[in-house]
């Protein structure tokens, strides 16, 4: 079976263009930016000729505020479809989804980009609970091939990225496996995608890292040594 084509998206988008306000999204804009640079640093974001078909890989969002039990607590700002490989990012690379309907496969959005292909997951990541806050979305050979071994929660490999049937494995893993407390879980179909979240952008950060780690430990495990 041939892999499946990166970065499209596969829900009916919503999307009312134009510029976002600076003064309301330009600082979780910044904090979104930041995290993203320190992922593609670690070649977990990005964009490569020998990957993916040269398509642009991973994403981030974060909750908008304000915070539950206010209008607009459902909101996230997340960075636009295709942005892997932008060695510089700025709020025109950013759109807000406002809206997600997970049995009608619709997102709606607003902003100078389009949403990134995975905001249906990110969304279904976001209704486990307002604590939720921050999504990083990364692609890492290191960890995936690892995530039995890791223990991570893992969706179908049958089941697509992007897709509702996406949206509803997120649920499931949130019912049968311990994906709240690990705050991370593996996508079985979705090659190399790893999915992180958290109460703060660090944290989000931190489960990342921290399970690249602890792959490279089961690395030198498997080989008796570490070699870059």
């Amino acid at each position: 079976m041939a892999p499946e084509q990166e970065g499209v998206v596969k829900f009916t988008a919503e999307h009312s263009a134009g510029p976002l306000p600076h003064g309301r999204f330009g600082a979780l804009a910044r904090e979104l930016a930041a995290w993203r640079e320190i992922l593609a640093r670690l070649g977990l974001v990005g964009q490569d000729a020998a990957r993916y078909g040269g398509a642009g890989f991973g994403n981030v969002s974060g909750r908008v505020g304000p915070f539950p039990g206010a209008p607009g607590a459902r909101s996230f700002l997340v960075t636009g479809t295709q942005t892997g490989g932008l060695s510089c990012m700025a709020l025109e690379h950013f759109c807000v989804v406002t809206r997600w309907d997970v049995a009608r496969n619709r997102v709606a959005s607003h902003g100078p980009a389009l949403p990134s292909s995975e905001s249906m997951t990110h969304g279904a990541l976001y209704d486990l609970g307002p604590h939720i806050r921050f999504v990083l979305h990364a692609h890492t050979p290191l960890v995936w091939r690892r995530a039995a071994r890791l223990r991570l929660p893992t969706t179908a490999p049958a089941v697509a990225y992007g897709t509702p049937a996406m949206a509803e494995e997120v649920r499931r893993l949130a019912r049968e496996t311990p994906l709240l407390e690990r705050r991370a879980l593996a996508m079985g179909g979705h090659e190399d995608g790893i999915i992180v979240f958290g109460r703060t952008a660090a944290e989000a950060g931190e489960a990342m890292t921290s399970l690249v780690a602890a792959a490279y430990a089961l690395q030198f495990d498997e080989a008796g040594r570490l070699c870059r």
